[in-house]
């Protein structure tokens, strides 16, 4: 294979270009996946292919981290960036989004104004209790200052519970849009070996891209003069992030609102459980020994932060509505950490978060038994 030694900065560009072009390809093929394989099989699949490009950095720094435990903490950055960046502005946006098609559509005769905020699907139950639970077993990790192999057991356990209670449901037709509808709408010869090789070409590219990638953004920081690890825990996740972001707020513009938050709370509960949970795996196999990957006070604060923040993520969602109030609190406190990397205004921030999901697990309080029986009992999912 060829490489290319470039510059820092350049290959930051180059390969982050290629990560970002592999994640809109995936999106795509993905939705297109769903038209020929059965829904059980067909979650298994999705939720491997949603957190692929955020595994394949992870993976690099997990592994590497095995040889140089520097690279502990940026396996963490970018573990902890991609998941508040889902709640903090994936959420919020869809959900604002929602607000604005609402209004925009709404009838000028009509005396009921449009509802201010968006509805999930039914059967999100699941969802709601798998991340509700990982969120309180990742809680683990900084109190032992550690991702240990049965830290990622049991996230891996509750992935597997996830996708055995989701495969129950009712087959429906998948609701595609943009290149997906039309890779879906090909004659079934020609999609299937038009995902295949979407998806072979993707995962190539990011089997090829994620080193170069994730080494670019050490060696930029670096010569940015900028943390490493905070370039590490933005602009990652960014670049992997983007197709499906852009692609659930598209979904909120155009009225399916609900689509677009269900999509990216499924795709919370696969990074907070899958990606997570892999991580130990990949170092203790490239230690060729069990281990655990061990935390500093800085990354034992950043998954202090994450921990709570989805927390207030499950807690909102409780009443089965994501209100404009808040998306807009849940926006403000994830721009509100940006600029402040102290670790007293990341523990204020903690504490802010949980006080915030401990009042609205109250007000939200007769919601939780439906949700627990639901997520228990198979047999109602097909009722979904």
């Amino acid at each position: 294979m060829l490489h290319l030694h470039l510059p820092p900065i350049q290959s930051l560009l180059a390969n982050g270009g290629a990560v970002l072009s592999a994640a809109f390809i995936l999106a795509w093929a993905a939705e297109a996946l769903q038209v020929d394989i059965a829904k059980g099989l067909a979650m298994a699949v999705l939720a491997f292919i949603a957190v692929l490009p955020e595994y394949a950095v992870d993976l690099y720094f997990a592994s590497m981290a095995a040889k140089n435990p520097s690279y502990a903490q940026y396996a963490a950055a970018n573990m902890t960036g991609s998941n508040r960046l889902l709640i903090g502005v994936g959420w919020s946006v869809v959900a604002l989004c929602s607000v604005y098609a609402a209004f925009r559509n709404r009838d000028p005769s009509a005396k009921k104004e449009p509802m201010a905020g968006v509805s999930l699907g039914g059967g999100y139950s699941v969802d709601l209790v798998v991340l509700a639970a990982a969120t309180l077993w990742s809680l683990t990790m900084p109190l032992f200052e550690q991702i240990a192999l049965w830290n990622g057991a049991g996230l891996l356990l509750l992935f597997g519970f996830y996708i055995w209670r989701v495969s129950g449901s009712a087959d429906s037709e998948p609701e595609l849009t943009g290149v997906a509808q039309e890779l879906g709408a090909l004659p079934k010869l020609v999609r299937r070996l038009s995902v295949a090789f979407l998806l072979g070409v993707a995962g190539m590219t990011l089997l090829a891209a994620a080193e170069p990638f994730a080494e670019s953004l050490i060696a930029s920081g670096e010569q940015l003069g900028v943390d490493r690890f905070l370039l590490v825990q933005w602009l990652a996740p960014l670049a992997s992030e983007a197709p499906e972001l852009l692609v659930a707020t598209i979904f909120a513009l155009h009225g399916r609102g609900s689509a677009g938050i269900g999509a990216l709370l499924s795709s919370k509960v696969n990074q907070w459980t899958l990606l997570v949970g892999t991580l130990p795996v990949a170092y203790s196999i490239a230690l060729g020994k069990p281990g655990a990957l061990h935390l500093d006070a800085r990354q034992v604060e950043e998954l202090v932060l994450t921990s709570s923040q989805s927390l207030l993520g499950v807690s909102v969602l409780l009443n089965g509505r994501l209100e404009a109030w808040e998306a807009v609190v849940l926006l403000l406190l994830f721009l509100i950490q940006l600029p402040f990397p102290q670790a007293n205004v990341r523990y204020g921030l903690s504490a802010l978060y949980l006080v915030l999901a401990v009042l609205l697990f109250i007000r939200y309080a007769r919601h939780v038994p439906g949700h627990i029986r639901f997520a228990l009992n198979k047999s109602e999912q097909a009722e979904s």
